[in-house]
């Protein structure tokens, strides 16, 4: 149903791809704005017919009047439509270059946004870096997941090393990083592929920090520290929901 779902969005959606590319070619702020609202709305369709309820805390952590990177947790796939349906306002994801091969899911992704990372080539990783502090600074918000795949272990906190670069957009910017914790989301489809099951999610964003205002080792070592931050997030969150449960 979630498949048929996508492709009867993506088939038919053409048309309107190519009524917001021509939108952009006007005014490209329109396009982003039209082209966010559309996408939210089919994403919110699918965690609707996944039976996916969603919890959102610390939605007044997010600064109002700039644009931030977004690092958060990576679990599934669905953390992306998690996330892209509770951001306030412009913001693009780091995809991986593989997902360029899908052309019109490509044209759907670029004009919300979304910038596409090879891993494999350092020239190419640094251009999309420095397109991400474009959009920063343009007033569009940056979503990463610092991992840089999604992480298996079966306990949540013990994440997978982040990336030291991954943060150098915020560095480098000097826009606020919000950390962001994510539960639940593998209990939707990653844990008993390929079938899909309701679930609980939760995501919580935490308070904004400035690379430039941290401690010197701390500055050194930003991947690192963000890490903690949100594993001490997503400790909050499980010792909240088994305080509900007992």
């Amino acid at each position: 149903m979630i498949v048929i779902s996508l492709f009867c969005f993506l088939g038919p959606g053409f048309p309107l791809l190519a009524a917001q590319n021509s939108l952009g070619k006007k005014d490209p702020h329109a396009r982003d704005v039209e082209s966010l609202k559309i996408v939210q709305f089919m994403l919110s369709f699918l965690l609707r017919i996944s039976g996916v309820k969603v919890r959102v805390l610390g939605k007044e952590n997010i600064p109002k009047d700039t644009a931030v990177l977004y690092v958060g947790n990576h679990r599934s796939y669905y953390d992306i439509l998690v996330g892209y349906t509770t951001v306030p306002g412009l913001t693009g994801f780091v995809a991986k270059k593989e997902m360029l091969r899908y052309p019109i899911l490509r044209g759907w992704m670029k004009n919300v946004n979304c910038l596409f990372l090879d891993r494999k080539d350092l020239k190419a990783a640094m251009k999309t870096i420095l397109e991400g502090i474009e959009k920063i600074k343009s007033g569009i918000s940056i979503w990463i997941f610092p991992e840089g795949t999604r992480n298996s272990n079966t306990d949540i906190q013990d994440m997978l090393p982040f990336k030291e670069g991954s943060l150098k957009i915020a560095e480098k910017s000097g826009c606020p990083v919000v950390p962001v914790a994510i539960v639940g989301t593998a209990e939707i489809f990653e844990t008993h592929m390929p079938f899909v099951r309701p679930a609980q999610v939760t995501i919580m964003y935490g308070k904004p920090f400035y690379i430039k205002e941290l401690e010197p080792e701390q500055r050194k070592r930003s991947g690192s520290y963000t890490r903690q931050v949100i594993s001490d997030m997503l400790r909050q969150i499980q010792e909240e929901e088994k305080g509900e449960q007992e």
